[in-house]
């Protein structure tokens, strides 16, 4: 059976546990710095299981209950308040997720991690610094989840069907990301058929600022359901070897002209983590965005090496 370690059991961690559970992907280990958090979602997840006919395998406690995790997802991290920036968040996620891959890489040597702590790019480099796992078996939840919400966005703007948007947004998980004008279409016909430049500029800067907006309407919390499935899609291509084709942060190394960092690229997602990097074509004006987006993440890696430097994480 496979098994499956969330840590952190806030919203999202919460979210991911419930499509889980749901589709019956395997054994569930809940973790949480505050043990009763995790025990509470345990006993949720457990009462609710009779209603869909689940039967449930769920552990908490310690790291101990993480051994031999075929995926570990990492959700554990300070949330972003209003006005804050994902780079804020760096110092402080990044000794929290190397604290986190500490204990559990060594549990689970043939696990597959699944990054969701923001900046979800920079998070993703110090997962692989501290596990020195191959970097095919880290992969970071970003872009699945911004494609989902331009495709939202374009979906109720032209008053249309999810289902017949294509799209692709690649980059860093963040102001910097990059929608594909050039590669989304509504029922194979370009986009630009159906909306006018201005207006497509808006969708995009709406997607940008999506999170931000969630963060500022609810003050005390951020976006949980949408992460949860997305985070639910990697995994079920994952554990079920579907080798879907989906847009996350993957480690490249010479792809896209970059070397040395994660950042969000189409690639073929299976049982053996990312199995391969998908190259598409970009304008020139796209290029010129993920060039900047490259920068963007290069500047958080120079600052987690001083940190990894100095010895801080």
């Amino acid at each position: 059976m496979t098994k499956i370690s969330i840590i952190g059991t806030g919203r999202v961690g919460s979210s991911v546990a419930m499509h889980c559970a749901n589709h019956r992907f395997g054994d569930l280990v809940l973790i949480d710095r505050y043990p009763n958090k995790a025990k509470g979602l345990y006993l949720d997840l457990l009462q609710a299981s009779p209603l869909d006919d689940i039967d449930l395998k769920i552990y908490g406690g310690g790291y101990d209950k993480t051994k031999n995790s075929d995926i570990i997802v990492i959700t554990a991290g300070l949330p972003r308040k209003p006005g804050m920036t994902r780079e804020e968040l760096l110092n402080v996620n990044a000794k929290i997720v190397a604290e986190v891959t500490r204990k559990t890489a060594k549990l689970s040597k043939n696990a597959i991690y699944i990054i969701v702590t923001n900046p979800l790019d920079a998070m993703c480099y110090i997962n692989a610094k501290v596990s020195k796992f191959p970097k095919h078996k880290i992969v970071g939840m970003a872009g699945l989840l911004d494609t989902s919400r331009f495709r939202a966005f374009i979906a109720q703007e032209l008053k249309v069907s999810v289902k017949d948007i294509e799209t692709l947004v690649l980059g860093s998980h963040g102001d910097e990301m990059v929608p594909l004008i050039s590669h989304t279409f509504i029922g194979k016909e370009k986009i630009t058929k159906f909306l006018s430049r201005k207006k497509i500029n808006y969708l995009v800067e709406k997607t940008r600022n999506a999170g931000a907006e969630i963060v500022a309407l609810e003050k005390e919390g951020s976006a949980f359901i949408a992460p949860g499935a997305a985070i639910a899609h990697m995994i079920d291509s994952i554990i079920n070897d579907k080798k879907r084709i989906l847009p996350c942060s993957a480690w490249l190394n010479g792809q896209y002209n970059v070397k040395g960092m994660f950042m969000g690229v189409p690639v073929i997602l299976g049982k053996d983590g990312v199995e391969k990097i998908i190259e598409v074509e970009m304008e020139k004006n796209e290029k010129e965005k993920f060039a900047k987006s490259v920068k963007a993440i290069s500047n958080s890696i120079k600052n987690l090496n001083k940190i990894l430097k100095h010895g801080n994480i």
